[in-house]
This record gives C-alpha cells, sequence and structure tokens, in this order.
C-alpha cells in the first residue's frame, strides 16, 4: 500500500445498480488495496433533489448496507457520511471564495437544467436551486479536505474532478502548496453501462437492474434488456449487444471468448444469454444480497460504522482546515 490517499462516495439517491457497482463501486473497493482509502455518503449531495427527510434518512442506510455487503470493510478503510463531518461545509465556503462564476456557469449539469428550461421556453434559472449550481464546489472540498490524490469517477463525473483541481490550484496559487491537485481514476472499459433500453443505465432512465433485487425479479430485469430481431441462427456483434456489454464484466475470460464465438458464428438466441447472465448476477449478487438485507435491519449497527469513520476523517481533516484558516487570515 502506498502513502497516497483515494476518496470517493456516493449518493443517497436510491439503491445502488450494477451500472454503479461496476463504473464506481467495484473500481473504487479495488483501490483501497493499494492506497489509503476514504469512502463517503454524500447525503449533503442529494439535498439538491431529495427533500423528504424520512426518505434521506433510509436512502443514506441503505447506501451504507450496500457498500458493507460489497465488502467494504470499516476496519481497514475509513466510511463516513458527509453531513458528520461540518469541516467538509466550512472549507466549502472557503473554496467558493476562490471559484469563478464563469467556471460553475460551465458545469455540466448546471448547463443541462439551463438548456432543458430553453428547450420548453421558461427561465434559465427557473426550477434550479442554488445546490444544483454550487454542487461542484462541494464536491471539490469533499476531495481537497482530505488531501485526496485519486478520484475514482464515471466519464460522466470527470469535470467534476477537473473543477476541484482549479479550485485548488487557484487557492494555490494565493497561498502555496497547501492544497492536493487530485487525479481522476477512470476505468475506461466500464465508462458506460448499457441499461434495459440500450442508453445509460441510470435511476432517471428507469432502466436499471438493482444489484439486490430478489432473483425472481432480477431475472425479470434482465429478460427486459433490449435486443434487436436477429433470430438465433444469425450472426451477432458482441460489441453491440447490450446483453454482452454486461455479460463481459462478469464472467470469466474463456466464458467471454466462448459466448463471443458464438455470437459471431451464429447459433446463439438471445435469451440464452440473457439465462447466462442472470445465473452470473445471481452468483455475484446473492450472498450480499441476504447481508444486505441483514444491514438493513439494523440501522443502530450502520449508525455506529458511520460515526466512528467520521471520527477517523476528522482527525485527518483538522490539520489541513487550520493550515486553510492560517492561510486566509481566520485564524
Amino acid at each position: 500500500m502506498t502513502g497516497k490517499i483515494a476518496l470517493t462516495g456516493i449518493k443517497p439517491s436510491g439503491t445502488p445498480h450494477i451500472g454503479n457497482y461496476l463504473g464506481m463501486i467495484r473500481p473504487a473497493l479495488d483501490l483501497a488495496q493499494k492506497f489509503q482509502a476514504l469512502y463517503f455518503i454524500a447525503d449533503y449531495h442529494a439535498l439538491t433533489t431529495v427533500h423528504d427527510g424520512k426518505e434521506m434518512k433510509r436512502l443514506t442506510y441503505d447506501v451504507a448496507a450496500t457498500w458493507l455487503a460489497l465488502g467494504l470493510d470499516p476496519e481497514k478503510v475509513i466510511f463516513y457520511r458527509q453531513s458528520d463531518i461540518p469541516e467538509v461545509m466550512e472549507l466549502t465556503w472557503i473554496l467558493s471564495c476562490y471559484t469563478s462564476k464563469g467556471l460553475l456557469n460551465r458545469a455540466h449539469a448546471y448547463k443541462a437544467a439551463v438548456d432543458d428550461n430553453l428547450a420548453i421556453g421558461v427561465s434559465p434559472d427557473e426550477g434550479i436551486n442554488s445546490g444544483l449550481y454550487f454542487y461542484p464546489v462541494l464536491m471539490a472540498a469533499d476531495i481537497l479536505l482530505f488531501n485526496t490524490n485519486f478520484v475514482p469517477v464515471g466519464l460522466d463525473q470527470k469535470q467534476h474532478i477537473e473543477i476541484a483541481r482549479d479550485i485548488a490550484q487557484a487557492f494555490n496559487n494565493n497561498y502555496g502548496n497547501i492544497l492536493t491537485i487530485p487525479e481522476a481514476a477512470i476505468r475506461e472499459e466500464v465508462m458506460t453501462i448499457p441499461g434495459l433500453d440500450g442508453r445509460k443505465m441510470s435511476k432517471s432512465y428507469d432502466n436499471v437492474i438493482p444489484m439486490f433485487a430478489p432473483a425472481n425479479k432480477l431475472r425479470k430485469s434482465v429478460m427486459r434488456i433490449v435486443t434487436d430481431s436477429r433470430t438465433p441462427e444469425e450472426p451477432k456483434d458482441p460489441d453491440m449487444d447490450n446483453i454482452f456489454s454486461i455479460y463481459r464484466h462478469f464472467a470469466a475470460e474463456e466464458d467471454i471468448q466462448r459466448v463471443r464465438q458464438r455470437y459471431l458464428q451464429g447459433g446463439m438466441a438471445y435469451s440464452e444469454i440473457k439465462v447466462e447472465l442472470f445465473e452470473l448476477l445471481e452468483q455475484n449478487f446473492g450472498p450480499a444480497r441476504a447481508r444486505y438485507d441483514e444491514y438493513m435491519q439494523d440501522w443502530g449497527y450502520l449508525d455506529n460504522v458511520l460515526q466512528k469513520g467520521a471520527e477517523k476523517a476528522r482527525k485527518m481533516a483538522t490539520p489541513l482546515l487550520e493550515r486553510i484558516r492560517v492561510a486566509v487570515g481566520t485564524s
């Protein structure tokens, strides 16, 4: 293990699905083998869209149970809830004073919301809260507070890391090399995972395969994956197929090559590969589902894990924040 730090988080905005697992959770868990790893539940980020307090708590515990069920060991890593770290909010304000408005104007999420408004003929900022606009600054604070070196993200989050780098450099230009400049860790082979309809797997598209669905529901989800109209006898291009695009991330190499050849030669029905995919997913997530269900029955245990993680995280954050306060003249 190196002395470098890797940090990642996930918003409590719904039960994580296999797109989250492949694109972010599995790579993040792998980083714990090489780096000092921090994992956090980004509940303040979720406030931009989740405005029901009871739902926020449930979603937060959902994420905590998911990470633990998938093998995160809170004794070996730092696992915490964002809202338990008040230093994050203090640093957010400080960093906002070194962040140009033009930089935030160019943030993808804000631009997309503005474009949607313009498309329907309403005011550009109609319905857009300030939390969405300042989201990149909060994310920068999450990262920079812990001298983070690497942040595993999907391709759609790469810009946020670039903004964090810009903010850190602007701050350092004023006060010296206080903040570590982070790097995005993107796994090229899992940048985009197709959903049931072929678009990127996303809760907003309602096209996800949930990891911890009961076996019968998991099977139904897999069987709904959209395919073309080719018959079993016809050759198929595995690299253009939604089922194979998921299958190859879970199957053994010899099975990937076997299925690829059957696609190319013809003789494989889509229903057959769907059954294989379901069996692979059940094999991968069945045991974790049982652990997840147990954790979701014991929120007290989850609170205890997160609070212990927050204590560790604050011990890491305090020295850097004090340096920042001294630098800006507030301490």
